[in-house]
């Protein structure tokens, strides 16, 4: 049974001895279930302990929170809520004779289950199928269910949850803020963690922001701009909507004010990042808890942070324990190692970073090995971190060694699946580097992103910088503001030594001039990436050179009109020119097989692009904002993922495709001009996930194949006129099973829903806000995946229906 071999065991009910009502030994299986699975067919109403079941088992729903999952097989849900067709005429039957109080109860469950999301016999090609999917739901839910165990080898785990234990008071209906606070490396983040994992069951939304510090400081913008990005990320995370619109940073606190939630803001460093996601306590539900963890506990005090868990160092024999977990995979050495074990940890220091990195190393070698090892480091590891993270770099092969000085200079936070594409030329095999370097304990792999831990990446910068102390031109890598700025803007070029470049430039106050040479001599510039907001830095003389291996170039506000005449991006895996002076990009046609990642939005004066048919691989093109933009070039269908060209208010034409846009995702038109009907290969991109129309004031009707996109998650049509009839699409009312957003915002002229949105079981998220005709509402609103229902400024409603609870 598909069950069983997913580790899942069901308790079917025919194995019990039916009577004329379910007895005790079945109630008790009832509400002590996870998850209660019911089977609705045509002729499931003629069973009367079936019913029963059913008002049980919607009982536990409300009052045990119990999961329940409908299957509706060959039977139309609305048929089970309205109790009509042949499944009425079953039902009405085995009401003969019944009590009003028994028929009440059943009619009450029907309608009830009737709206709970499930799976539709009609909606299968074969039942096979539908079962295995139901399978990996209930798995995929029952691990969130399982209490986990992914910290039961972290040492000393129960003594810092217990000392945290009063300073969270989570019997408390207070909100209240907790600080994590201690130096680098000592296991903040492992403690939130851990915390977290076991907490977040008991709130309704929960979030766990990963590494701030990092991810803050890649946003280019003032300090507005960041809050507001930050704010959007946070949003978009903790209500587990992908495109969550923050308009303004009120957003926050009107979402949430009413919520209990768990929030963890790891790796904070700046009180701006505070300010953009738990400014004040008020912003969140009564009982809700915020953790902080940080390296200041100055910041934490400024923000009115109290209870603070000073993170301490571990005893020596936690510090035992965690070497013996990363080198033996258990809490004490193996038998005869004893001794050694005992040295290398003294020798290892007390972090907890530095005590993994040294298990990770002596991992897997014979004791023998050890011994020989054991010299080498008595002389070479004095309890420094430094020295500790040195010696298990020295110990790579030269491969290894210099992928992790490409991650520590260039590529910590990136996503794996990017690096494996920006390196494919330089590395054999480049997952299977990564692997070797986390095994090592020096880069961990979360959610398909590369992580290195601040002091590795310090280390690695140190290193590169030693390549040549006094002349940075002939270093690997360049990272600091003031010695790049010194090389671009001096009568000096970088050497061929150079592989890549990384200049943030938010501190430059003046405008600065690079030299035209500036790049000349960087015949082996692979990576060039300048961040920032503004323009301070200036192109007048153009550039002679960029260096035909570049297979990342990020550019914010690049200052030039044009690309330099003689550029070969043959190698060119991404172009990032956000905010840029381009008019045009280049001359002619160009190589761009390597091609994947483009994103040239608000470049406003952008008025042409050049023929890409070469951009055979072309995954995600960006234009949002480039107002002048006329024309858009035929683009590689096959391989197109996300196309956005929102606000492109100039253009004369929709794009055009070689071949279908059959694995298109992803499709921003937002104020497309003149834009009557969509162009047929929309309604054949059946993976399509996000549609945004907004504003296409001109669009009078949807293709009568839009009912093929089967997979649409996001439908937004904000300020369309002519909404009404654009929702009068009969394929696609039955097909939008998996629609989640739904924003209708500023439609004037819609004075009533369809009937079709009630049966949006997993929409999450309804924005009506402006539709200042709006009437009626579907009475059958009761959506139980709801979080979001935005009814601002409609006040021409007249009726406002009974939302659930749940």
């Amino acid at each position: 049974m598909e069950f069983e071999r997913k580790g899942i065991t069901p308790f079917i009910d025919n194995e019990i001895k039916r009577g004329e009502s379910i007895g005790p030994e079945l109630i008790r299986t009832i509400r002590g279930s996870k998850i209660a699975i019911i089977l609705l067919s045509r002729n499931y109403a003629s069973s009367k302990w079936c019913l029963d079941e059913l008002v049980e088992i919607m009982k536990c729903r409300e009052e045990l929170a119990q999961t329940v999952m409908a299957v509706f097989y060959e039977v139309d849900p609305s048929d089970v809520k309205n109790l009509a067709g042949d499944f009425g005429r079953v039902f009405r039957k085995t009401c003969a004779g019944e009590t009003k109080e028994n028929i009440g109860r059943w009619r009450q469950a029907l309608a009830k289950v009737a709206t709970v999301a499930g799976y539709h016999s009609s909606n299968w090609d074969n039942e096979a199928a539908m079962i295995k999917k139901i399978a990996i739901d209930i798995s995929n839910l029952l691990n969130n269910f399982t209490p986990s165990n992914d910290f039961d080898g972290l040492v000393g785990m129960g003594a810092h949850l217990e000392k945290m234990e009063p300073l969270l008071c989570l019997g408390s209906d207070k909100v209240r803020m907790i600080g994590i606070w201690g130096p680098p490396g000592i296991g903040k983040t492992t403690i939130a963690r851990v915390a977290y994992n076991q907490l977040s069951n008991s709130f309704q939304l929960s979030v766990f922001m990963d590494d701030i510090k990092a991810n803050s400081s890649r946003l280019c913008s003032d300090d507005y701009s960041v809050k507001f990005q930050l704010q959007q990320q946070f949003m978009s995370q903790i209500t587990d909507l992908k495109d969550m619109v923050v308009s303004h940073l009120g957003v926050a606190s009107n979402r949430l004010k009413d919520k209990k939630v768990l929030v963890v803001l790891d790796g904070v460093d700046r009180s701006i990042q505070l300010d953009a996601m738990a400014k004040e306590t008020w912003w969140f539900g009564p009982g809700s808890r915020i953790i902080i963890t940080t390296q200041d506990q100055k910041l934490l005090r400024a923000h009115g942070i109290n209870h603070i868990y000073k993170v301490d160092f571990p005893t020596n024999d936690e510090a035992l324990q965690i070497f013996c977990m990363h080198s033996f995979g258990q809490k004490s050495p193996k038998d005869g190692f004893e001794e050694l074990a005992r040295e290398v940890t003294k020798l290892s220091g007390e972090l907890p970073l530095g005590l993994r990195v040294m298990g990770s190393y002596f991992r897997g070698m014979s004791k023998q090995e050890w011994i020989n090892v054991l010299p080498r480091l008595r002389t070479s590891l004095d309890a420094d971190i430094r020295s500790i993270l040195k010696f298990s770099y020295d110990a790579l092969n030269d491969e290894d060694k210099d992928l992790f000085l490409h991650i520590a200079c260039f590529f910590s936070y990136e996503e794996i699946h990017k690096v494996e594409e920006y390196l494919a030329k330089k590395f054999v095999e480049v997952r299977q580097r990564l692997n070797v370097l986390a095994e090592r304990s020096l880069i961990s792999i979360d959610w398909g992103v590369i992580k290195m831990h601040s002091l590795l990446e310090k280390l690695g910068r140190e290193i590169v910088c030693k390549q040549s102390i006094h002349d940075p031109g002939q270093r690997e890598f360049l990272y600091d503001c003031r010695e790049i700025c010194e090389l671009l803007t001096g009568d000096a070029t970088g050497s061929k030594s150079a592989i890549g470049i990384k200049l943030d430039y938010y501190k430059i106050e003046e405008e600065l001039e690079v030299s035209e040479k500036a790049f000349d001599g960087m015949s082996n510039l692979q990576f060039l990436q300048v961040n920032g907001y503004g323009a301070p830095l200036q192109l007048t003389r153009g550039l002679n050179y960029l260096s035909h291996k570049l297979r990342l170039l990020h550019w914010s506000y690049f200052p030039m009109s044009c690309f330099p005449c003689n550029v070969n991006l043959e190698f060119l895996v991404e172009l990032i020119m956000i905010g840029s002076k381009l008019e045009k990009l280049w001359e002619g046609i160009k190589p761009l097989r390597s091609l994947k990642w483009m994103d040239l939005s608000d470049s406003v004066n952008l008025k042409e692009l050049p023929d890409f048919s070469t951009a055979t691989n072309l995954e995600k093109f960006y234009l949002r904002n480039c107002w002048n933009l006329i024309k858009l070039p035929c683009l590689p269908g096959k391989s197109m993922e996300e196309l956005d060209i929102g606000g492109c208010s100039s253009l004369v034409q929709f794009p055009s495709f070689t071949g279908n846009a059959v694995n298109l995702l992803k499709l921003n038109l937002v104020s497309f001009p003149n834009l009557v009907e969509l162009p047929s290969y929309v309604g054949n991109a059946t993976n399509l996930e996000n549609l945004n129309l907004s504003n296409c004031s001109h669009l009078v009707e949807l293709l009568l194949s839009f009912g093929n996109l089967q997979k649409l998650q996001t439908l937004i049509l904000k300020g369309c006129s002519n909404l009404p009839q654009l929702l009068e699409v009969p394929s696609f009312v039955g097909n939008a099973t998996n629609l989640q957003d739904l924003i209708l915002s500023n439609s004037s002229n819609l004075v009533e829903l369809p009937l079709f949105i009630g049966n949006l079981q997993k929409l999450k998220r309804l924005r009506l806000e402006g539709c200042t005709k709006l009437e009626v509402l579907p009475t059958n609103i009761n959506l139980e995946s709801l979080f979001e229902l935005n009814l601002n400024d409609c006040s021409m409603l007249k009726i406002f229906p009974e939302i659930s609870t749940n």
